[in-house]
């Protein structure tokens, strides 16, 4: 079982930014130093008064800094961006991270985010699964020409093609059994949401699965789950050290309609927690995970280990005990 680092520089109004990269950086260089394999940054934008810096050009940033660990955005937000854009800055950074990228997308969400980049909501598939076919083909053919119902290019070639032969694998994240079979259709494997319950990923890995084989019967395909996931030295200090920036987090996400919470969502936090997120001691969470594994056949899991109010030293000793936890199974 691989343990990898999914996060995003996400800091409360009036948090300093510099020292919120600084501590950053420090949580992905002990990641990195104790055996994490992955690094996925989240991507959104108008996200005031929350503070959140971007995820290509900190990928860039990082590439040195996570020598043998897998990295990419995720989920990046492909339904609003321009697929040349996204294809050349991801072999950029392939190039830069010695081939260790890998492009995690998704369609988004939050009208705001489609109003201000100036995309019609209602075309967020469609663009989508159109971008991920330009990007594949900017990336392994030299020239290409494509006329499709939201993109239009004509005898172009990619300034740079990835380090990566044929490619770097690409991601697609959702949570939704439409969303899991156009992973299975387009994309190299399926992303797991942190908000889908054990029994409802297990439902949904199985769609993944009987789609692709009508795709390449031939070809076992492992996706990756993310979790949030906090190791205390006891189960009550887990919860009782996670709970207020957990439920911070949900709140926003429950205003963006991310969560199928009702109106009252801090009644319903315990609950919904215990349900999805790795929170506990380590012989807690080592079972948890190990359940995953048995169940849903999963060999890559991506820990969010931080969350606004968490504090650095929390947050650090998080990251090791997480390490030990997977280091056991």
């Amino acid at each position: 079982m691989k343990v990898g680092l999914f996060s995003a520089l996400q800091l409360a109004p009036g948090e300093d930014v510099g020292k919120g990269w600084a501590d950053f950086l420090e949580q992905v260089r002990l990641a990195r130093d104790v055996g994490f394999k992955s690094l996925l940054i989240g991507q959104h934008v108008v996200t005031a008064p929350m503070q959140m810096l971007q995820p290509m050009p900190l990928l860039a940033r990082l590439a040195e800094e996570t020598e043998g660990m897998q990295i990419g955005p995720g989920i990046l937000l492909m339904s609003m961006m321009n697929p040349v854009m996204v294809a050349e800055e991801s072999a950029t950074i392939d190039w830069l991270s010695d081939g260790r990228f890998v492009l995690a997308g998704g369609l988004g969400y939050r009208p705001e985010e489609f109003e201000v980049m100036g995309v019609d909501i209602k075309s967020r598939v469609s663009r989508t699964v159109e971008a991920i076919d330009v990007v594949k083909r900017l990336w392994t053919e030299e020239r290409i020409t494509h006329a499709g119902s939201h993109f239009r290019l004509t005898d172009v070639g990619t300034s740079i093609r990835p380090k990566q032969s044929p490619r770097p694998p690409i991601w697609l994240g959702g949570d939704v059994e439409a969303a899991v079979r156009r992973a299975a259709k387009v994309a190299d494997a399926w992303l797991g949401a942190p908000t889908s319950t054990i029994d409802r990923a297990a439902e949904l890995l199985k769609c993944f699965r009987d789609e692709r084989a009508k795709v390449d019967a031939a070809t076992d395909v492992s996706c990756p789950l993310i979790r949030e996931c906090f190791v205390g030295k006891t189960q009550r200090e887990a919860q009782a050290t996670s709970r207020g920036p957990l439920l911070y987090k949900y709140k926003a996400y429950a205003s963006w309609g991310q969560t199928d919470a009702e109106a009252d969502f801090e009644a319903q936090f315990d609950d919904f927690a215990s349900e999805r997120f790795l929170i506990g001691d380590a012989h807690q969470v080592r079972d948890k995970v190990q359940e995953y594994q048995e169940r849903l056949g999963v060999d890559h899991m991506l820990c969010r280990v931080q969350w606004p109010g968490l504090s650095q030293g929390e947050t650090l000793d998080n990251i090791r005990r997480i390490s030990e936890v997977f280091a056991a199974l």
